[in-house]
């Protein structure tokens, strides 16, 4: 359409050029044309021709001003097109944009360890969910405020955070209380911020401690299972051997062949006879050490199974009559012992063999105690055990030495003696193994109480495992 435009204007002004450059004598014709026969100007014609030339000019730029409209209107239709285009294409990109950050928020918010973002001024910026159910504080009621304020049992001082953001490097902290839970902390700096801050991230990594703890523990027991069955062995042999001599030889004295006539002679036999008679039952109390030595080691499984706590606490107790005697030939079974059973208690699914062998650590400790106490009390050992919220309660008692404050506090770490200079009293003492036993390995609860007026009572809780029971 423009150059038909174009070609239109350039012969216009063709025809232009040709009016200006025509010669006098056809100027003077035209002139002669406005004029009538008398030679006076035609005003009509003048108007006539003035009135086709005035519509000629007015149709031309009606004609350029129609053009240029319709041009104006194409590139204001494509301009509408590419503004329509870019509002729609704006509209998705902030569509996007806002899901995006929603999915991101999302993410944090969902993240299984606590989140936490801190302005310059260690004010609450971001609380996720995890953080909420850990301090107890919902997101509204934590944002804007100071951390140490919602949060005061926190570990971190401001100084960490300070010392992060002004180094502009991450700092690591491991947080524990052993046996109760395990956190890593980062501390990472907020880079290219205008007002700066930080953020924490704390991930309780209490199951995944415990379960590398029950794994190291399981690879000691099996270790511990097999250095028992060996060392069970190679006593026995030798051992069986020595009670089959002092048999005979009891055999033989019975008998009269070594047996001479004057009375001195029988008086020293007797005593022989004595002396022997206490050798074999020693050597009895060995055979029964090795027995639960090797049913340790036998019998012991890596998976829970589902016991009667009484009938194991029975078989803790029939094991520590056959195996704790002291050099004085006191026995565990002179001990008066009462039991308080519960009637229909659930079955607990535990680990039977480390648990018994728990209960049995603890009745060496009490047969310590009483024979320290030997002939100023009455020997006695209470048992109780009942169910309470969801629990199995354990208490054992006895009347025997107490415990000082110290020892108390020191009886369940490892490796804790009393007495350096006794080491058998320290083996007695030592329940580390016990405390393990009941709170790593089953995930129990273990305390113990002592003054002269109630004696010494060992506390112990088991979780029920309400799924095992239905089994």
């Amino acid at each position: 359409m423009w150059p038909t435009v174009q070609r239109f204007s350039f012969s216009l002004l063709a025809a232009v050029l040709l009016l200006q450059s025509t010669s006098a004598q056809a100027q003077f014709n035209l002139i002669q044309y406005f004029k009538d026969e008398e030679g006076s100007t035609n005003w009509q014609y003048v108007a006539n021709f003035s009135s086709g030339v005035l519509i000629i000019t007015l149709s031309i730029v009606a004609i350029f001003l129609l053009l240029t409209w319709r041009k104006a209107f194409h590139a204001n239709r494509e301009l509408t097109a590419i503004r329509n285009e870019l509002e729609q294409r704006v509209e998705r990109r902030t569509a996007e944009l806002k899901a995006s950050e929603s999915y991101v928020a999302n993410i944090l918010r969902s993240l299984p360890l606590m989140l936490v973002g801190l302005n310059n001024q260690c004010q609450i910026t971001h609380w996720n969910r995890q953080a909420e159910q850990i301090a107890g504080v919902s997101t509204q009621d934590a944002l804007g405020k100071d951390l140490w304020q919602i949060y005061p049992t926190i570990s971190i001082t401001p100084a960490q955070i300070e010392q992060s953001i002004k180094q502009q490097e991450p700092i690591y902290i491991k947080q524990s209380q052993s046996g109760l839970y395990y956190f890593n902390i980062t501390i990472y700096p907020l880079q290219e911020l205008e007002n700066g801050g930080a953020v924490l991230l704390i991930d309780d990594v209490t199951q995944k401690i415990l379960a590398e703890n029950m794994l190291v523990h399981n690879d000691k027991m099996a270790s511990m299972g097999e250095l028992a069955a060996t060392m069970a062995h190679d006593i026995n042999a030798p051992l069986q051997g020595i009670l089959f001599d002092l048999s005979s030889f009891q055999r033989l004295l019975a008998n009269g062949r070594l047996m001479q006539q004057d009375s001195e002679c029988g008086k020293e036999v007797e005593r022989l006879n004595h002396l022997l008679e206490d050798a074999s039952e020693k050597g009895r109390n060995v055979t029964a050490i090795i027995n639960n030595l090797l049913n340790f080691s036998r019998q012991r499984t890596d998976k829970k199974i589902l016991v009667d706590a009484s009938e194991l606490m029975e078989h803790a107790l029939e094991l520590a009559g056959d195996v704790l005697i002291s050099a004085e030939n006191v026995r565990f079974n002179d001990f008066n012992i009462e039991k308080h059973y519960a009637d229909q208690l659930p079955k607990l699914s535990c680990y039977n063999i480390e648990l018994q062998q728990a209960f049995l650590s603890l009745f060496r400790h009490c047969f310590d105690a009483l024979v320290e106490q030997a002939g100023s009390i009455s020997p006695r050992i209470k048992i109780d055990i009942t169910e309470s919220y969801d629990s199995l309660w354990i208490r054992i008692n006895h009347n025997g030495k107490p415990l000082s404050e110290e020892e108390q506090m020191s009886l369940f770490e490892p490796f804790f003696s009393s007495d350096s200079s006794s080491e058998t009293s320290d083996a007695g003492k030592r329940l580390s193994f016990a405390y393990f036993i009941i709170t790593d390995q089953h995930q129990g609860h273990m305390a113990v109480t002592s003054d002269a007026s109630s004696g010494t009572t060992f506390h112990m809780q088991l979780g029920l495992n309400s799924d095992a029971n239905s089994l």
